[in-house]
């Protein structure tokens, strides 16, 4: 029967009594091996000098020039990226007001443009001519002019200038260009 219960609990391994540690499991068993030994002489411990622990202590160290120029140069970079925001701020700002200002204009232009196309209607300006006494003209007043005869053009030649002439008109020029230049 004893064999019957053993193989039914052998597939779930089920353990009987605790399952918690055994923590002086150790001890027990070393105590059991040398049980009827005389005890051995223990040693004497040798007496432990605790020291204080040394403070390190560190040596100063200097920061170089190149770290001060470089964290100074990072400083001014965003200092300079914080302006040219602002200034994009500012600029976006006016764009919006400059686009209001052409909303208004183009709505301006509109009124405009149809009141000038109202002014200039063919019947105000008829009414308007009467009014100032201007008449159509007459077919007397009217003049036509013939251009069926063919053109003539007439193509005189000058005398060549002399020697004495080319002198003077030269020179003339070259102090004109003078003048031209220092004025």
């Amino acid at each position: 029967m004893a064999a019957a219960r053993d193989m039914r609990y052998r597939g779930r391994q089920t353990v009987n009594g605790s399952l918690a540690y055994d923590l002086d499991y150790a001890v027990r068993e070393r105590e059991l091996r040398h049980a009827g030994k005389a005890p051995r002489t223990q040693e004497k411990a040798k007496a432990k000098v605790y020291e204080a622990p040394r403070v390190l202590v560190r040596a100063r160290q200097y920061v170089s020039p190149l770290a001060l120029l470089s964290v100074a140069a990072i400083m001014g970079l965003a200092l300079l990226v914080l302006m040219n925001y602002v200034q994009l701020t500012l600029l976006s700002a006016e764009t919006v007001e400059l686009q209001s200002q052409l909303e208004e204009l183009e709505t301006e232009n509109v009124s405009l443009t149809a009141q000038y196309q109202r002014m200039f209607d063919m019947a105000s300006v008829k009414e308007a001519a009467e009014a100032a006494g201007m008449s159509k003209p007459s077919s007397t007043q009217m003049s036509r002019l013939d251009l069926s005869a063919g053109d003539s053009a007439v193509a005189y030649r000058q005398k060549e200038p002399g020697l004495f002439s080319r002198i003077i008109a030269s020179l003339h020029g070259g102090v004109c260009a003078v003048v031209e230049y220092f004025d």
